[in-house]
């Protein structure tokens, strides 16, 4: 999973041609050339140990393994279709069981616990042993979040002919872990509001290459569409409608249903930038509200940001982040701090004012707003996660505990790993799904996308994580994810 070199994608396509769909590739793979069928009567069974507690995600797991391999139905991308792989399969054996074991000491937590672990605790090993003579596949791990891996590999390994689902490379043997604990997909749903359902289905899709970190960028300048206890007035006036909403049963559904497939849950509300919506709850808590010309007040429109330097609007962010950190299990929440405009500080009366009133200077003030957030959210016994500007443009003091999202660019990760954070690459020049589709602002003259040209897959996969580190801050990268920022996609 999620290689530690660079991998050349020309090389990729052909490693993946050899045994099934397997994506990501896993870190020992050894393959026969017998086929194998898969029985009509196929199951999945727990070993004695596990059967005896095993957790209800788990065996919802091994029902939806179980359904997709008889409905998917995929087919070999070739000609005829795998109509070439019927002689070899029409008197290959029958696979009748696949059996997944925990190894010995292994304690037996539900999928969902198991993901929702901090990166470093988290167990994603696996593994995966399918022989060619008929005999009971194997999967065994040390943690049901390996098991489900597991099981998502074993799904990979199969294709449909009129009928027969069967395997081409047996046996097969795969040991496999995660080069990397944070593999995600960044979702923004402020710019154009996605259903419930519409997450749910991202989720799925997840699952199936082994991403298990879906950042929610929830909320932006655009609209507020979270309900927060205690804070309910934001999404009332903030979102797009009463029924572009997501409520804390929402959230509930969607972090249970993540769980349950391997993923976990990190929410970001981004402060002190990006928040002009909040001015139509609270007027008096945003600089430079709908300021105009917005290109020398925003990065882009709506201009608004939190008067940060207040000492009772500092409070009240702070709040929000502790009830924020009730609705998400996950050990991580993101606090933003990119893209802050300074002309709309600078212009702010009320901000300068606080400045003047307190002495202090405005990276002293925004490390004493970002100090009081991260303290609570440190409270509730969350890690916090800053965009890095955060770190390279206001030195500001912030705990090594901290993992600082990469995204300007590739060339930025060396900064960061020499102040000592944990680095989450997420560079534009890679992983920015939304580029190269032209400008989204109507009067923007050049017309183009400021990140293009579209990020093919190829070219993310061309990536090197360790690139410009020494050998010591190796350790600092925690993984990296896709970003999809949705001005121009719903």
């Amino acid at each position: 999973m999620f290689h530690r070199a660079v991998v050349v994608a020309a090389s990729l396509l052909a490693a993946v041609s050899r045994v099934g769909a397997l994506w990501p590739l896993p870190q020992s793979l050894s393959e026969g050339t017998s086929a194998l069928r898969l029985s009509p009567g196929f199951h999945i069974t727990l070993a004695p140990s596990v059967a005896f507690s095993a957790p209800l995600d788990l065996y919802e797991a091994i029902g939806r393994t179980q359904g997709y391999l008889f409905t998917d139905s995929l087919g070999r991308l070739v000609v005829g279709r795998g109509a070439s792989d019927v002689s070899a399969f029409e008197t290959a054996a029958y696979l009748t069981e696949l059996q997944l074991s925990l190894a010995p000491g292994s304690k037996v937590n539900s999928i969902t616990t198991e993901a929702q672990k901090p990166l470093d605790e988290r167990d994603e090993a696996y593994t995966l042993t399918v022989p060619s003579n008929g005999s009971a596949a194997t999967i065994t791990a040390t943690s049901t979040l390996g098991l489900y891996r597991g099981l998502t590999t074993f799904g990979q390994l199969w294709y449909e002919y009129e009928g027969t689902v069967y395997a081409v490379n047996t046996p097969v043997e795969i040991e496999d872990k995660p080069a990397y604990p944070y593999r995600g997909l960044l979702l923004d749903t402020s710019r154009n509001f996605f259903p419930v359902s519409d997450i749910l289905r991202t989720l799925d899709t997840m699952s199936l290459v082994k991403l298990n970190e879906f950042h929610w960028h929830v909320v932006d300048s655009q609209s507020f569409p979270l309900e927060i206890p205690g804070y309910t007035e934001l999404a009332a006036y903030g979102a797009y409608g009463p029924n572009m909403v997501y409520s804390a049963s929402d959230v509930q559904t969607i972090v249970s249903y993540a769980g349950a497939r391997g993923i976990d849950v990190m929410v970001e509300i981004d402060t002190p930038g990006h928040t002009a919506v909040i001015a139509d709850a609270h007027p008096d808590f945003v600089a430079c509200n709908q300021a105009r010309p917005w290109a020398t007040y925003a990065n882009e429109p709506p201009a608004g940001q939190l008067r940060f330097t207040n000492s009772t609007i500092a409070t009240w962010t702070a709040g929000l982040f502790t009830e924020l950190a009730k609705m998400f299990p996950s050990s991580l929440i993101s606090t933003g701090g990119d893209e802050i405009n300074m002309p709309c500080y600078d212009d702010d009366e009320e901000t300068q004012r606080d400045l003047n009133a307190t002495g202090l200077s405005f990276n002293d003030a925004l490390s004493g707003f970002t100090q009081q957030t991260h303290a609570a959210l440190e409270a509730a016994g969350k890690t916090p996660v800053v965009w890095e500007e955060m770190v390279l443009n206001y030195n500001l003091t912030l705990s090594n505990e901290t993992y600082v999202l990469v995204w300007i660019s590739s060339e930025d990760v060396k900064a960061v790993a020499d102040k000592g954070f944990r680095i989450i690459h997420a560079a534009s020049n890679y992983f920015y799904l939304d580029c190269g589709g032209g400008g989204w602002v109507g009067d923007y003259p050049a017309g183009n996308s400021w990140c293009e040209p579209f990020k093919t897959w190829q070219n993310s996969y061309t990536f090197d994580p360790l690139a410009n580190l020494t050998s010591d801050q190796y350790s600092l990268v925690a993984g990296g994810q896709h970003n999809l920022w949705t001005e121009q996609s719903g």
